[in-house]
């Protein structure tokens, strides 16, 4: 096995159940296969959502007008995602007043993030804020808190929120990667190289890194 490092870019948005489910799936394989140390991984952002006010939009009516799933169908799928959650140790807490909320202050953060060495911390933390939690991760002083909990500075974080080419920079990432065809998250690229989407099993992810690292 070559002791090259595998570069890892996942593009996702925070809001987003399968992204977390198929990272979840791949950290398990990750673990598994006891590789951790052998990927470099940088979290690239996608807004499902860029558009959205503020205020938000409820998440059954935004399903109901996005996708045209009926509340039979919502159910269905919010009970297999909390199962696919559930074992991967995760919790999806769906509730009524839930809100899709928009996400471009989350996608700047995780860039101050990144040149901290805490992206994949912080990725996790708002992912769980989000959908274990019922926290808001459009609303400033949720996101301040959650930088706060891995040990950032909140200060320097809400400066980079302020900062409009930090804020051109999200979209100029969010535009490379959809003028390179990615149009549906979550999307991982490996080696720059080949690309997956979707949330797949353990074992196809333990199968890509296997090939991967055999190379």
């Amino acid at each position: 096995m070559k002791t090259d490092k595998i570069k890892l870019d996942i593009i996702s948005d925070v809001v987003c159940p399968w992204c977390t489910i198929g990272y979840k799936r791949l950290e398990r394989a990750i673990e598994e296969m006891g590789v951790s140390d052998k990927l470099d991984i940088e979290w690239q952002p996608f807004e499902l959502n860029p558009h959205m006010p503020a205020e938000g939009e409820n998440v059954q009516e935004h399903i109901a007008n996005k996708y045209n799933a009926s509340p039979e169908d919502q159910q269905r799928s919010q009970e297999h995602m909390k199962q696919a959650g559930s074992e991967l140790g995760f919790t999806f807490d769906y509730f009524d007043q839930m809100r899709m909320v928009n996400t471009r202050d989350a996608h700047v953060l995780l860039d101050f993030a990144k040149e901290k060495g805490k992206q994949t911390e912080l990725k996790m933390r708002l992912v769980t804020a989000f959908f274990s939690e019922r926290k808001d991760v459009s609303d400033r002083e949720i996101l301040m808190q959650e930088v706060k909990a891995i040990g950032l500075n909140p200060t320097e974080a809400l400066a980079k929120l302020d900062n409009d080419d930090a804020r051109y920079e999200v979209q100029a990432k969010e535009s490379y990667w959809q003028n390179l065809g990615v149009s549906s998250v979550p999307t991982m690229v490996f080696n720059g190289k080949s690309a997956v989407t979707g949330a797949q099993t353990v074992d196809v992810y333990k199968q890509i890194l296997t090939e991967l690292l055999d190379k």
